[in-house]
């Protein structure tokens, strides 16, 4: 029990660092993404920690078992190096009994995964998808802030106010300019005027801008000639919103429990990536066993190379996997579970692999001891 501990507290705090770390790395680019939709007025600032907390088990899905793959080789190429796995082998600890004691915490990191991967996901994506649709579903105005120059009606024309009602319902001093409908003219469109607002069409469900009291230029760029008109009140159809803030697959928040009921290919594709990633956990502690073990005199970092791309080789083929049944070029059966089958008879092989050296060598022996007699 004592060398279970100490195993298992090695690993997991080397976990807890890697992790967090990697979950920085990957928070930040997406933190960056959701900020750019931010500043174009896509999505509000106000919920930009909102989704990056709905997306966080998506994140710890894929994290979690690099994390432990890298603290399994980190925490024994340490204990390599210091000559510490000579002693616990002269104490009486096998290979075997080093596999087991590597996959306790595996597997109770395996069903972490496995509450985020088959639960926490779906909901978290479920939450996503809402509170997106809320934000394509938001008035631009809603978006607009003063004193800046912003896309108005999918970036056709550019607007710029001074300053907004109380309640975002008017615009005050309202610039916008755009171009003409017919490209053939080549001619800009500018409008000034002193106040603005959104109106809603009853019968047809169609937004339109309504300034009051401006003027409307309209000319070619360099040309001298240009049509100047005054109004009281002019409309503008604003066209309707870009959706284009989605989930990538719209099976992505749908319960698990549901997805056990359908029998559609996309739905069975997903239920199998769900179930990829807790057995993903285990295949590649196994795998980590036998990579992390290091001579002193090669240095602890050696092997670390070989062993992420192996990673990323077992990744990257369940990726190309699950696109190629999306796409019907691949059978729901066996699926994903080919690619966790030759990854785990990968493992069990780098695992006897040193215990079937000893056997040739032996055999050798033998060999040339029946040729001698």
């Amino acid at each position: 029990m004592i060398i279970l501990r100490y195993l298992s507290r090695e690993i997991l705090v080397t976990m807890l660092a890697v992790s967090s770390i990697l979950l920085l790395i990957v928070m930040s680019g997406r933190f960056a993404r959701y900020l750019a939709e931010a500043t174009t007025g896509r999505i509000s600032v106000d919920v930009l920690f909102t989704l990056i907390g709905y997306r966080m088990p998506e994140f710890l899905i894929l994290i979690l078992p690099l994390g432990l793959f890298i603290a399994i080789l980190l925490a024994y190429g340490r204990i390599y190096i210091e000559s510490e796995m000579v002693v616990l082998s002269a104490c009486g600890m096998s290979q075997r009994q080093l596999v087991i004691y590597t996959l306790i915490p595996a597997v109770i990191i395996s069903a972490v995964v496995a509450a985020f991967s088959l639960w926490l996901g779906p909901l978290g994506a479920q939450k996503t998808e809402t509170l997106l649709l809320e934000q394509r579903q938001r008035s631009e105005f809603d978006a607009l802030q003063e004193g800046r120059f912003q896309s108005l009606g999918k970036g056709q024309a550019i607007t710029y106010i001074e300053s907004l009602s109380n309640n975002r319902k008017r615009l005050n001093h309202v610039f916008v300019a755009q171009a003409d409908n017919d490209p053939s003219r080549e001619n800009l469109v500018v409008i000034i005027a002193e106040s603005g607002e959104q109106i809603l069409h009853p019968d047809y469900d169609q937004r339109y801008l309504i300034l009051h009291q401006g003027k409307r230029y309209e000319g070619r760029p360099g040309s001298s000639s240009y049509a100047v008109m005054s109004f009281d009140t002019y409309g503008q159809y604003l066209p309707p919103v870009d959706p284009a803030l989605t989930l990538a697959s719209k099976t992505d928040a749908i319960p698990t429990a549901q997805l056990m009921l359908a029998e559609d290919r996309e739905s069975r594709v997903t239920l199998q990536w769900r179930f990829a990633f807790p057995l993903l956990v285990v295949i590649v502690a196994l795998l980590a066993v036998p990579l992390s073990r290091t001579n002193p005199r090669q240095g602890r970092y050696l092997k670390m190379l070989p062993a992420i791309l192996i990673y990323l080789v077992y990744l990257g083929a369940l990726i190309g996997i699950r696109s190629a049944m999306d796409t019907g070029q691949w059978p729901i059966l066996p699926g994903l579970w080919a690619v966790h089958l030759v990854f785990f008879a990968l493992a069990l092989l780098l695992i006897n692999w040193h215990r079937f050296q000893l056997w040739r060598q032996r055999r050798r022996f033998a060999t040339r001891g029946l040729a001698h007699a």
